[in-house]
């Protein structure tokens, strides 16, 4: 069984694997997201937190998933061309995965155990997001309505110390 985030893998949007070992020491926001949900102006939120933290460690990583309302239809390209045309994201997306059920990618596995929601593992929507500490830990896990403006804080104090743990929701 892994212990951190680190010990794990996933595909890149572009189809190259991408060893998480590679952002060790870094705070991750992990999300998983959608181009066709109510919720996905939050991609302008996204790429601001992570333009504005990136020099301090930030790495935000989207993850595409339909597995809510159809509402990922695209390929990996069209995902990509989505994000930069209409929201200027620069961060790193991940390949089109499953969040749930049987199929579950297995970083969605090992955020949902360390950081399960309020009413238990299964995400609920596009847009959940995911802080991981230097350490590899998940530390916090966010509903789908959450703008990521209001997790400056969180990310704030998560950056500044290595292993403290800011909660859980």
């Amino acid at each position: 069984m892994e212990k951190t985030i680190y010990d794990l893998h996933a595909t890149d949007a572009s189809g190259r694997d991408r060893e998480f070992g590679e952002y060790r020491n870094n705070v991750l926001l992990v999300v998983n997201t959608a181009s066709k949900c109510g919720f996905t102006p939050q991609y302008k939120g996204l790429e601001a937190l992570y333009k504005r933290y990136k020099d301090s460690g930030l790495v935000v990583l989207g993850f595409p998933c339909d597995q809510f309302g159809h509402q990922e239809p695209g390929d990996n390209a069209e995902i990509v061309q989505f994000c930069e045309k209409n929201y200027g994201v620069t961060f790193p997306l991940m390949a089109k995965i499953s969040v749930n059920g049987k199929g579950t990618h297995p970083v969605f596995q090992f955020l949902k155990k360390r950081a399960p929601g309020a009413i238990g593992q299964s995400i609920k929507w596009n847009f959940t997001k995911f802080l991981v500490d230097r350490d590899g830990r998940a530390v916090r896990r966010y509903a789908p309505n959450i703008e990521p403006e209001a997790l400056t804080a969180d990310i704030e104090k998560t950056l500044s110390k290595s292993s403290e743990q800011v909660g859980t929701a």
